[in-house]
């Protein structure tokens, strides 16, 4: 069995904003007074040697970057591998992830946009890779995802990807959102 302060450990890491412990307390089946005692614990064991503090602020307990470790974050924030994807990478990333073998021309097809920019971010850093070439005239280079794209998702291979219908709007709702978008005197009526 896990013992407490693991858990709170684990659930803190993942936390986008503070956690009150009275979540915590009820997501661990725990009372309320042993989550704050193990939180106080965990702040002062955190705080006196590790990368990370933990604090209660905003109502809640979130782990903060311990600040004497500023001046490396700072340094590494400018690294090539520290930024962050823009939205159209990783517009571009999902369309190679679920189409892949893919070629350039069929994601900036799909995307609506021109996608050679987003394509070189992904392939430097190692993301999409060349893995093949398309029959026929040209021979277009096909992209699929690579290891490293697995390991950052926590997935053990493509197969493991969520499916796409979990994630489209039913039929309704699709219509409901085009509808503003039609050209005037047009209907499905």
């Amino acid at each position: 069995m896990i013992d407490t302060t693991t858990v709170l450990e684990a659930i803190l890491f993942v936390a986008e904003e503070p956690v009150t412990s009275a979540e915590l307390a009820e997501v661990t089946e725990q009372p309320r007074s042993d989550i704050e005692a193990a939180l106080e614990e965990l702040a002062s064991t955190l705080g006196a040697s590790r990368g990370v503090v933990l604090r209660n602020v905003g109502g809640g307990w979130r782990l903060y970057t311990h600040p004497d470790a500023l001046p490396y974050l700072e340094r590494f924030a400018t690294t090539e591998r520290a930024k962050r994807l823009s939205a159209a990478a990783l517009e571009a990333l999902a369309v190679v992830a679920y189409k892949q073998p893919v070629s350039r021309g069929q994601v900036s097809e799909i995307r609506g946009v021109d996608s050679d920019h987003a394509l070189k971010t992904l392939e430097r850093r190692g993301l999409v890779t060349e893995i093949a070439r398309a029959p026929g005239p040209g021979q277009a280079v096909l992209y699929g995802t690579t290891d490293m794209f697995l390991e950052k998702l926590g997935v053990a291979s493509i197969v493991d990807l969520p499916p796409l219908a979990d994630h489209v709007p039913p039929a309704q709702i699709v219509e409901t959102l085009e509808l503003p978008m039609r050209p005037e005197g047009s209907s499905n009526d």
